[in-house]
């Protein structure tokens, strides 16, 4: 199994794809015209669309956001990653699983949703 795409309601469309742009390098491409009317973004991947953005309700409880407590990404290059984030100045922690040889930084968009990038490298 492997995650398809990943859907993130947003108050702030604008600024979460840009987040998304800047540090993933993710492109926006057009959406299926059955689903244009909803307020949103595909960001894609390559040729594959990757992460959805659509228009929510802000900071309000209650909603579906709240049932899912991250999503993680497999990346490359950890050290470039991370040097990245901090050029971004995103703040974010780091975790090493010596047991699985993966290094892992987790990190918020604006809206709060947990991200959690993981590199399969060798820990030092």
């Amino acid at each position: 199994m492997k995650i398809d795409h990943v859907t993130i309601r947003t108050g702030n469309l604008a600024k979460t794809k840009a987040f998304f742009e800047t540090v993933f390098g993710l492109v926006e491409k057009p959406r299926p015209k059955i689903i244009q009317r909803i307020p949103g973004h595909w960001l894609y991947n390559g040729k594959k669309p990757f992460v959805h953005l659509i228009g929510g309700y802000g900071n309000k409880t209650g909603f579906t956001t709240n049932a899912i407590d991250h999503v993680g990404f497999q990346l490359k290059d950890y050290k470039k990653f991370k040097q990245k984030l901090k050029k971004l100045k995103i703040q974010y922690s780091l975790m090493d699983i010596e047991e699985l040889q993966e290094r892992r930084i987790f990190f918020k968009t604006p809206d709060g949703v947990l991200l959690e990038t993981v590199f399969n490298e060798k820990i030092q």
